[in-house]
């Protein structure tokens, strides 16, 4: 979960610069993408990735649970097109950490389709970090010139992006029984590719040079981290593996502030905060 959440902000960074409006002073003037255009790059590259391990290994493509695949793959890549989206039009490090939201929803979507017990304190825990939530859309209507960075239904794409990360967790504990991690990963881009090659057709930027690599590199930290986290979901208790995952959270915290020059309030981090202690303690309750 580590070497995923690591991998994971690499994909944030580059996702973050490809989609920058304008020229960074370190990486100088790069063509802006859709984020439908990167999740398809990323999609292709992890698709031939998936594809020639399961060949290798002789597995079939359409794995054993189909039902709960699809809804892995369908729910993944909603979620995903919606962070992407979130992170070109919110500072990284808010973004990130709406999306950390998504270890509440599989809570509560486990209690809905896995029968699963919630304990009274753990709700309370859930209620703390959704008031974050509130307290980072608090500070958009006190700090009106903040408007440009944190507008209050980017802030709701990001929430329901965190929603379906939630289905897709829960698909993914769903199937540690009867499907391998590649076999789930590669429902994803079996997906999305016709998805947003279809979006691609009204809207579609022709990369440049560097931007190929950057591309790829996109792609195989993806895949590294799809791959990472899966393997980290089938092999450990969930609620052991997933608070690693927010070791994510300062990483956000010093790409935004010292390379995209991401300055935010002191409320902001008040509800960041919130949001964090709320997950963590959540995850904690859940393990004991």
């Amino acid at each position: 979960m580590i070497i995923a959440g690591m991998a994971f902000i690499v994909v944030n960074f580059f996702v973050k610069l490809l989609g920058a409006q304008t020229p960074h002073p370190w990486f100088g003037s790069l063509q802006h993408y859709p984020a439908h255009e990167l999740i398809l790059a990323r999609s292709v590259v992890s698709f031939v990735i998936s594809y020639y391990i399961i060949k290798k290994r002789g597995l079939t493509l359409l794995g054993n649970n189909k039902k709960w695949l699809l809804i892995r793959g369908g729910a993944g890549m909603i979620a995903l097109t919606l962070f992407f989206y979130t992170i070109l039009h919110l500072p990284l490090v808010v973004a990130s950490i709406l999306q950390y939201l998504s270890p509440i929803f599989t809570v509560i979507f486990a209690l809905i389709l896995l029968k699963e017990r919630i304990k009274i304190l753990q709700w309370f825990f859930i209620a703390m970090a959704f008031s974050g939530v509130v307290v980072i859309g608090y500070d958009k209507l006190i700090n009106p010139e903040l408007g440009e960075q944190i507008a209050l239904f980017q802030i709701g794409l990001a929430i329901l992006s965190a929603a379906f990360s939630g289905i897709a967790y829960v698909a993914i504990i769903k199937l540690k029984s009867t499907d391998t991690p590649i076999n789930i990963v590669i429902y994803f881009p079996m997906i999305s590719i016709p998805v947003m090659i279809f979006l691609c057709l009204f809207e579609f930027t022709m990369p440049n040079g560097i931007e190929w690599l950057i591309l790829l590199i996109i792609g195989i930290f993806t895949q590294i981290a799809q791959v990472m986290m899966t393997k980290a979901f089938h092999e450990g208790p969930t609620a052991v593996v997933a608070p690693f995952q927010y070791l994510g959270a300062i990483y956000a915290f010093l790409i935004g502030l010292f390379i995209f020059d991401e300055k935010l309030s002191f409320v902001v981090y008040i509800g960041t905060g919130l949001i964090l202690i709320g997950v963590v303690f959540n995850s904690l309750l859940r393990k004991h």
